[in-house]
């Protein structure tokens, strides 16, 4: 099992950036991939980003493309989440997740607690 927390949330004007952390412990880092997801006030969680466990493979939602980046340090155990030109649509908690594989496609098993995002207009 995977123990992940968040970090980097908080309140932001439209048009601004904030960047997510998610530090992970528990299983070796680089041998699994991360995402991140995000569910705003009566929505089902969505998925944002992913990465797979080498760093090489990305994919992203539409609606956060070319806005947001996925990163990840191994050698710090952690995956970053990059977000820029924020607007209101973008509020909602953000979550990690480990992966059950270095390959994203095979699902996440390990979740954080989530850290809140704020976007004022």
């Amino acid at each position: 099992q995977v123990q992940l927390v968040e970090s980097g949330g908080g309140l932001v004007q439209a048009g601004g950036s904030l960047r997510l952390s998610c530090a992970a412990s528990g299983r070796t880092f680089s041998s699994y991939a991360m995402g991140w997801f995000r569910q705003a006030p009566g929505q089902e969680r969505e998925f944002v980003a992913e990465i797979s466990a080498s760093g090489v493979s990305k994919n992203y939602a539409d609606s956060v493309k070319g806005r947001f980046t996925i990163s990840r340090d191994n050698a710090k155990n952690t995956v970053y989440l990059q977000m820029n030109s924020l607007n209101p649509e973008d509020t909602a908690v953000y979550y990690c997740a480990a992966g059950r594989t270095a390959i994203p496609a095979y699902g996440y098993d390990s979740w954080g607690q989530g850290t809140q995002v704020t976007v004022s207009s």
